[in-house]
């Protein structure tokens, strides 16, 4: 080999070299870097005490960025916890934590959610904390008393959703109850206008993988505009939709699980169709039975409400129907087998019939409902 070969050789193995130490190799930290990590690690060793009341476990931020300006710098974190008792898995949460150098030594100073990642309730002020027996209410800016009665209804919530739902879950429920709907709306990280007149509503992945973030979300406006009834009827919807969760998949229609989140709102309830369900009652009269069960864009906010209205009503009489035609095992069999099986299959395999016929039935018990 001529000596320019091997020179041309070795430059090539240098090259390649420190293209792979690149690859597999993170950058190198600076000091103040590193005393900035060391920082958040000491810091964010326990919960900060403001939060004591609330079952933390598992708490830890786990850095990924830092960004220095002069004496001040932001670490971009991710927090993880989990409420003891009630979350199957660690809950996360983008956080950016703010710190000074004073005296040689970095300090934090502060902790907010990181832009564009949803609040934690605490971010918007003090909270309460109220256990039920199936329960957990957190509360920021309520009364204790008002969280008390929630804490309460919940606790009869959850026993009414297992009834209905006889599938395995962890029987308790998590409720926040932000000080406005607004503040609701932050923590859902929604538009307010989409939640206003709603009662509550629930947050969590679907899928059978553990969901550590579902939560019931109550609207302090729209839950005091209801009477105890239904107040009864909405946090049962909500948590039946924790119930369910597992079993839920992105094959399940919608109005199968809205509806059967109704169902057992109003199960063992003395609340007839021409009561809870007037926007589809109206339409039936006027000639306008539904040419299909409910779309999952009939459930978009925004629209029309009556639209809506009639889509909630619909999905659960259909529920309502197959409970009382073919059973309540029936029922929770095909919410089971929607969620792993394709809709023709899921349908036939628990009530013997085809989708056609569920909608013709349907369509019938409307009009014989609503003549």
């Amino acid at each position: 080999m001529s000596p320019v070969r091997r020179s041309l050789v070795r430059m090539l193995a240098l090259l390649l070299s420190a293209l792979l130490a690149g690859c597999g190799a993170p950058a190198p930290r600076d000091g103040a870097e590193r005393d900035i990590r060391e920082a958040v690690a000491d810091w964010s060793r326990t919960p900060p005490a403001a939060l004591a009341g609330i079952p933390l476990e598992g708490w830890a931020y786990e850095v990924s960025a830092v960004r220095r300006d002069g004496a001040a710098a932001t670490a971009r974190a991710e927090l993880r916890y989990r409420l003891s008792g009630y979350d199957a898995a660690a809950a996360g949460s983008a956080r950016e934590v703010r710190l000074t150098r004073d005296g040689g030594r970095w300090q934090v100073t502060g902790d907010r959610a990181a832009p564009g990642a949803l609040p934690q309730l605490w971010d918007q002020g003090p909270v309460t904390v109220v256990r039920g027996a199936h329960s957990l209410v957190l509360g920021v800016g309520q009364e204790a008393g008002t969280l008390s009665a929630i804490a309460a209804e919940a606790d009869r919530a959850v026993p009414a959703a297992s009834a209905a739902w006889p599938g395995p879950w962890a029987g308790r429920a998590v409720v926040l109850v932000p000080g406005s709907l607004e503040r609701m709306a932050e923590l859902l990280g929604r538009p307010a206008a989409e939640y206003r007149g709603m009662g509550a509503v629930t947050t969590g992945r679907v899928g059978a993988a553990p969901a550590p973030a579902d939560r019931v979300v109550v609207n302090p406006q729209g839950w005091g505009q209801l009477s105890p009834s239904g107040r009864g009827v909405i946090l049962t919807h909500e948590v039946t939709h924790v119930a369910t969760r597992a079993a839920t998949t992105a094959t399940t229609p919608l109005w199968l699980s809205e509806g059967f989140a109704d169902w057992a709102g109003y199960r063992g309830t003395q609340v007839t169709p021409e009561q809870a369900a007037p926007a589809l009652a109206r339409a039936v009269r006027r000639g306008e039975v539904p040419g299909a069960l409910p779309g999952a864009e009939d459930f978009a906010f925004g629209g029309d409400p009556e639209a809506l209205a009639r889509a909630y009503e619909g999905a659960w009489l259909a529920c309502r129907l197959i409970a009382g035609r073919w059973g309540e095992a029936a029922l929770v069999d095909l919410y089971g087998r929607a969620g792993r099986e394709p809709w023709p299959v899921a349908v036939r395999g628990a009530l013997a019939v085809d989708p056609d016929a569920l909608t013709k039935d349907w369509q019938e018990a409307l009009r014989a409902e609503f003549r």
